[in-house]
Formats: C-alpha cells, structure tokens, sequence
C-alpha cells in the first residue's frame, strides 16, 4: 500500500468510523499504556517502601521532579500532536510533519535544558521539591539518574502524542508498555537481586526510559506514521514555534501546576514527619492508578475531537464528548468504589506501618470519593485543548492543581492540620468539575451551531 493509500485510509477511519466504536479503539491502547506507566510508577514504590518511610517519601520527590518533565514534554507534545492532527485532518501532511518535527526537537532542548541544571543544583533542588533531610540522600539517588534521561523522557511525550493523535495509539501503547514492563523487571533486579536500594530504582527507571523511546522513534521511521519527523522540517518561523507552544500551553500549566503542588503538599506535610510525606507519595500514586483510566478513555477522545474539528465534522466532536464522559463516569465510578471499599489494605500493600496507614487511608478515601467528579473536568480541558482554545483550555487546566488546590491546601492546612493535607486535593477535585460545567455546554451549543451551518452551507 502506498503512502497516500494508506493516509485516505486514515482520513476514513477517523471521520467515518462510528465514534463509540473509534473512542474505544484508540482509548483501549492508550489506557493500557497509562496503567502500566501507573503500574511502574507503583512499583517504584512498593520496592522502594521496603527500605523505609524515608525512602518511599523520595518517591513523592521525584514525582515532583517527573511532573516537571512532563510539563515540557506534553506541551510540545500536546501542542504538535493537536496542530498535526488538524492538519492531516484538512489532508495537509506537510504542515503535519513540520508540527511533528518541531516539536520533538524543542522537546530535546528542553529536557537537556532541565538536566544540566538539575545535576548541578541537585541537592537545593530537591529541597524545594519538599525533601526533609533524612529523605534528601534517597531522592537525590533517585533523582540523579531520571536528570540523565531527561531529554528521552521529554521527547517521548511528544512521539506518544503525535502517534495518539494522528490515530495510531496501539503503536503508542506499545513502546510506553514495553518500557514500563521493563521498568518493573529493573526494580526486582537492581533493587533486590543485586542490592542496589534507591540507585537502582533510579537506573531502572532512566533505562526504561530510553528503551521506551527508541520504540517510540522507530515507529516514525518505518513508515508507520503520515507525519514524518527530520532536523530539515523543523520550522524556521517563529510563528509556528509560538503556535506549538500556545496549543500545547494547557499541558505545561497542568503538569507545571501538578509539580508546584506536589512540592507543597509535601512542604505541608514535612510538619508531620516522614511518615506523612509517605503516606502522601502513597496516596498520589495509588490514585495516578485509577485516574488513568478515566485520562486514558480521554486520550483516545483527543484525536478524535482534534482531528474531526479540523476536518469540520462538529456533530461527531459533540457525540464523542458525551460518550466519552459517560464512560469515563461509568469505569472510575466503579474503580473509586472498589477502593473506597480497601483503602486501608492498598496503603498497606506499599508501607506496612500503623502511621503510615492511618494518614494514608483517610486521604485516599477522601481522594476517591473526588474522582467521582473528575470526568467531566477532564473531557471539558482535552476538548478545548483539542479543538485549539488554547486560553480556555490553559485556565481549565490551572483549576484542579493550581487555582482551587494551592489555596485549599495553604488554607485548611493553616486551620486543621494534617486533616488539610488529607482533605484539600478531594475538595479541589469537586470545585474544578463545578467550574468546568459552563465551559462545557458553552461550547457543545456552539459546536451544535457549527454543524447545523456547516449542513446548510452544503
């Protein structure tokens, strides 16, 4: 089949496909690959929570440090997967594979940008993150080797994303799974076979990484994607620079808010000892878990929404969003009742101490009853960010880590104490999904608008 062959195929296949039908194609892989990220991610952390609180409280360090990582990854990421999947949805691969290349390319800069500076700042940087100083030799271990895979870690995000949003998540979901099973393989053997504690997590996980993209890279050059990535398409003009950024802004504010308030609520939680920055570290990645599969049903929306909008078919962008928050409702709704049910034994799986477990199972209890919320605020970002609102999608995305978290967790931290730590992300959760509302049927009555002019245009 040739190239133009297989990118009608393409073009069919996404603005044709019935949407449930196409959601859950391209949501299934892209699901599968967050829960084994999410999995990996744990798996840090059980392995890790064997050495002590102090060493699973460098996990919630690092995670701060990853978030940061992502920010810069997912927004030239977001920003070139959104603006390409537009333009190949408007049969323009060209522009596509400019996007595509810029992107990638500013993503390297960047994580090379973070590592030289992190390595050379690294102790004074895991204090702002929220180390204390009994955690600082464990996060510093950690940290160090994750600082070296940087920039893999950076422009991996933007492969995976263009993958997903030109419409080929499976391959996406193969190079993420396949560096996140061997992540889990690395933990076992660097952290128990051959004793090497926090330094071998870190290994494990930088390895992991590089694997992971040299997957991901290969896809691009065996001519399994429309959109090609070369040093000679990156744009010359600064006006696509600032578009990719623009488009994919959302991201870095989401993910960048994500870092700040990691960093804060383990600064709030320093006053209670290590024990409460573990059962925190616990509790964020245990709900990362769950909520992935609600942001992976809604990643498989992405391409979906950015590439029908620029093709101009409004009446299936509107279909594929209430589907997808319907399901989105149905899968974590189920999830979040299951561990209400065994919060106090997920905590345990990872740190098996009374304190630990007491902080932890409150939290997480409180966390899953505000994932009850979260679908519809999630839908509501990806689909501004998608269809290139990016001012709409940028104040969507500053809500639930930034507008309503740092303030709630400042706030009732201040009044009630450890009750605030453990309390402020599941009441941030409730307002964001509130604010999110109009935002959604604002623009689900213009894309109604949109396809009854598009109908009587023809």
């Amino acid at each position: 089949m040739d190239i133009a062959e297989r990118e009608k195929q393409q073009y069919v296949k996404m603005t044709e496909t019935p949407v449930p039908k196409l959601i859950i194609k391209l949501g299934i892989p892209t699901t599968l690959s967050m829960l084994v990220t999410s999995v990996y991610n744990m798996a840090d952390t059980f392995f890790l929570g064997t050495y002590g609180n102090s060493a699973s409280g460098a996990v919630g360090i690092v995670f701060g440090l990853m978030s940061i990582l992502q920010a810069f990854g997912f927004m030239f990421g977001q920003g070139a997967g959104s603006l390409s999947s537009r333009a190949l949805g408007a049969k323009d691969v060209e522009r596509a594979s400019k996007y595509s290349s810029t992107g990638f390319f500013a993503a390297i800069l960047s994580g090379a940008v973070i590592a030289v500076f992190g390595l050379i700042f690294i102790d004074p940087f895991m204090k702002l993150l929220g180390s204390t100083d009994t955690i600082l030799p464990y996060a510093r271990s950690y940290a160090v080797y994750i600082l070296i895979a940087a920039p893999f870690l950076c422009s991996s995000c933007v492969l995976n994303n263009v993958l997903r949003f030109e419409g080929q998540a499976a391959l996406a979901t193969i190079g993420l799974a396949s560096g996140g099973i061997l992540n889990i393989f690395g933990d076992w053997l660097l952290m128990k076979v051959f004793d090497l504690g926090v330094t071998g997590a870190g290994i494990s996980t930088a390895v992991s990484q590089c694997i992971s993209f040299g997957i991901l890279l290969a896809m691009f050059f065996c001519g399994k994607t429309s959109a090609k990535l070369s040093i000679r398409k990156v744009s010359k003009n600064i006006s696509d620079w600032f578009e990719i950024c623009k488009t994919g802004f959302p991201s870095l504010v989401r993910q960048g808010l994500t870092s700040i308030s990691t960093m804060l609520l383990n600064n709030c939680a320093q006053a209670y000892g290590d024990p409460a920055i573990a059962a925190m570290s616990i509790v964020n990645r245990i709900c990362f878990f769950t909520f992935a599969t609600s942001l992976g049903i809604g990643q498989g929306f992405q391409p979906v929404c950015a590439f029908n909008y620029g093709a101009k078919k409004y009446g299936r962008v509107k279909s594929a969003f209430i589907f997808t928050f319907i399901i989105g409702e149905i899968v974590l709704g189920t999830v979040a009742i299951a561990g209400l049910i065994f919060s106090d034994e997920l905590i345990g799986l990872f740190r098996n101490d009374p304190e630990v477990i007491e902080i932890g199972t409150f939290a997480l209890s409180a966390q899953f009853i505000g994932q009850f919320f979260q679908p519809l605020a999630v839908c509501t970002n990806m689909m501004y960010q998608s269809a290139g609102k990016s001012g709409a999608a940028t104040l969507l995305s500053m809500m639930r880590s930034g507008l309503f978290f740092i303030p709630i967790l400042l706030i009732f931290t201040a009044v009630k104490g450890l009750l605030g730590v453990q309390l402020s992300q599941a009441i941030s959760d409730v307002l964001t999904t509130l604010a999110s509302l109009p935002f959604a049927l604002s623009f689900l009555r213009k894309l109604g608008k949109l396809q009854s002019e598009n109908i009587k245009g023809k």
